[in-house]
Formats: C-alpha cells, sequence, structure tokens
C-alpha cells in the first residue's frame, strides 16, 4: 500500500478539439486507454457543450473563477459537486470569464464509486476498498495511519489496496474523498 500524488500544475494542459478550453488529466485509472476512473482540472475558457460520455456518471465543481451555468443551476466556488450523467452533455455557459474546474468521471457498471466531501475522516474497510483518493482544491495534509502527506493546491493523492486505517484531511477549500469498490 503506498499513495501516489499528482499536482496539476505538474501536467501539461491539452487543449479541447472545440477551442473551448484545455484539461489537465491527473489519472485515469487502472488504464490511460481503458478507464474505470478518470480524474482531471479543466480549464473551460468559452461558452458550449460539454462532450458526450455515454454510460459515465460525472461529478462537476468549479474551484476558481465566477462560476458556470449547467442545466439550470449556477456553479460557484464552494457549490457542492454536481452529478449527472455523462450522456446528457450539458451546454456550459460561463458566468464571467475562464473558470477552472474539478471533473470526475466514473464507468458505469465498473464497481461502484462513493465520493463524499473531506469534511470527516475516511475509513477504508479492509478487503473491499480496491482504491481511494482525495482531491484538494487548496492543499492541506493527508494522514493515513501512521502516515503524513503534505499536498499541493489542485492534487490529487490515490492509494490502491488502501490499509484499514483512518484517512484525515486537514485543509482549507473544497476537497473530497473518492472511494471505488468492485
Amino acid at each position: 500500500m503506498s499513495w501516489s500524488i499528482i499536482s496539476a500544475e505538474n501536467v501539461a494542459p491539452q487543449a479541447w478539439r472545440n477551442g473551448g478550453g484545455q484539461t489537465r488529466e491527473l489519472l485515469a485509472w487502472p488504464h490511460a486507454h481503458d478507464w474505470v476512473l478518470r480524474v482531471s482540472v479543466a480549464d473551460i475558457e468559452a461558452d458550449g457543450p460539454f462532450s458526450v460520455f455515454e454510460g459515465v456518471d460525472r461529478w462537476f465543481a468549479v474551484l476558481q473563477g465566477e462560476g458556470v451555468r449547467l442545466y439550470d443551476y449556477e456553479l460557484r466556488v464552494g457549490d457542492e459537486l454536481l452529478h449527472f450523467d455523462g450522456k446528457l452533455a450539458p451546454d456550459c455557459e460561463l458566468l464571467g470569464g475562464t473558470t477552472r474546474d474539478f471533473n470526475l468521471m466514473h464507468r458505469r457498471g465498473k464497481g461502484t464509486l462513493r465520493v463524499q466531501p473531506a469534511t470527516h475522516a475516511l475509513l477504508p474497510q479492509a478487503g473491499q476498498a480496491q482504491w481511494i483518493g482525495l482531491f484538494t482544491a487548496k492543499g492541506g495534509l493527508l494522514e493515513h495511519g501512521a502516515r503524513a502527506m503534505p499536498l499541493r493546491p489542485l492534487s490529487l493523492a490515490w492509494c490502491e489496496a488502501p490499509a484499514a486505517q483512518s484517512c484525515i484531511f486537514e485543509g482549507e477549500g473544497a476537497a473530497w474523498w473518492m472511494e471505488w469498490l468492485p
């Protein structure tokens, strides 16, 4: 059981085909071309529709900027994650310039993904959770058992086959636990 950590500042941005923004893919797990989970940070620079992802559940949150309108929701920094079906590909309207956003995708039918704010400890169940992760918008300190790991802003930390020891996060701003069970 070891942790991997990546910060969006260490990932080269990839331009979108429609020219409306760019994405920094933090993780495509377990394989880049056949992922079950995908975590990224995106910069939305222009109004336009989201890409279609059939059979995928999506979670979305605004990390920086004035926010966006998706469906009938105005989403701003500090709002809860919006969970929606990836096949719907909603139109996205900027509320005042470029935004930076958190994006999480999970292929339906490929295990179960639990997502929750990192305001409380996470206790992975021995032999059940195959993957756990933490994303933090502003950084902080992640503790798992006796190990403490500092995290920079816009970082993802993850662990495969985690030990059944309490995970605690101390930091400012938005942060979410992700737990995948087969």
